[in-house]
């Protein structure tokens, strides 16, 4: 039977993180081996994963360095990196471990993701999704075969944002393959306000600072082309698309704010 280890970085997520573990034990055809590594969750997250985890790992500070942990702590060839606020469609893990056992170049694979949540701008980032489904700018690789992410050195644990795409594009640097599923990923984005929002690409941004110092080839464009390449289904959602636009306003308004703000603590 197929081997399989998932790895789930956790830091207060009690809210979506047994629809998270148990998506995982539902895999079928396949083997599982489920390792969270949380980062003093304070809230009912130990007590969760205890339940559903094989293994929990204590480590931090980052999701890059809890990733790392999981991987290095891993049995399976085929790990795959998940967050805890996702779900995992069932048959992905066979799929997953099938694609790899049939191309041995394969260093990745790509799950399509879609969105839920509560309220408007949930919504909002929902159709953000759809129009950016199979956009390569926008997506990284989130199943690996162990070989290349030894090969790789795992996660820049000195990055918190864009550590997805920075990782997956060194994997096709030495020389892996990157392809996707068919199988898909929910991710679980709550309730999505403007004000949660710009707060998340504002911490971010404090970080991006130094992914826009990376070489071109590791950079992925900040603009996503496919938000605007379908004007005929940006047009069949009118409100969604105007509330998409303000909700991106924002997150670039706080992305550019963190940037700033890293740039003037470098300067002093």
């Amino acid at each position: 039977m197929p081997e399989v280890s998932f790895v789930v970085p956790t830091r207060n997520s009690g809210r979506t993180l047994e629809a998270c573990l148990r998506s995982l034990r539902r895999q079928t055809g396949a083997s599982v081996e489920v390792i969270v590594v949380d980062n003093a969750s304070s809230d009912a997250t130990p007590q969760i994963a205890a339940r559903w985890a094989d293994r929990v790992l204590t480590h931090g500070p980052e999701r890059s360095a809890q990733r790392n942990a999981g991987w290095r702590a891993a049995k399976a060839r085929v790990v795959a990196f998940l967050d805890s606020d996702m779900v995992l469609d069932p048959g992905a893990a066979t799929e997953a471990a099938e694609a790899f056992c049939q191309d041995p170049g394969l260093g990745g694979l790509i799950v399509p993701e879609y969105a839920f949540g509560a309220g408007f701008f949930a919504r909002c980032r929902a159709h953000e999704k759809r129009l950016c489904a199979g956009d390569p700018a926008t997506e990284g690789a989130r199943f690996f075969r162990r070989d290349a992410v030894e090969l790789a050195g795992g996660y820049d644990e000195s990055r918190y944002a864009g550590e997805d795409w920075e990782f997956s594009d060194r994997i096709a640097a030495d020389g892996w393959t990157i392809s996707r599923l068919n199988a898909a990923v929910g991710h679980d984005e709550g309730r999505v306000s403007l004000g949660r929002a710009f707060a998340k690409k504002r911490y971010y941004g404090r970080n991006f600072y130094d992914y826009a110092t990376l070489p071109r080839q590791y950079r992925r464009p900040l603009i996503r082309a496919s938000l605007v390449s379908s004007p005929v289904r940006l047009a069949k959602a009118p409100a969604l698309t105007a509330g998409l636009v303000l909700l991106k306003a924002v997150e670039v308004g706080g992305m550019l704010c963190g940037m700033a703000e890293e740039r003037r603590a470098r300067r002093g």
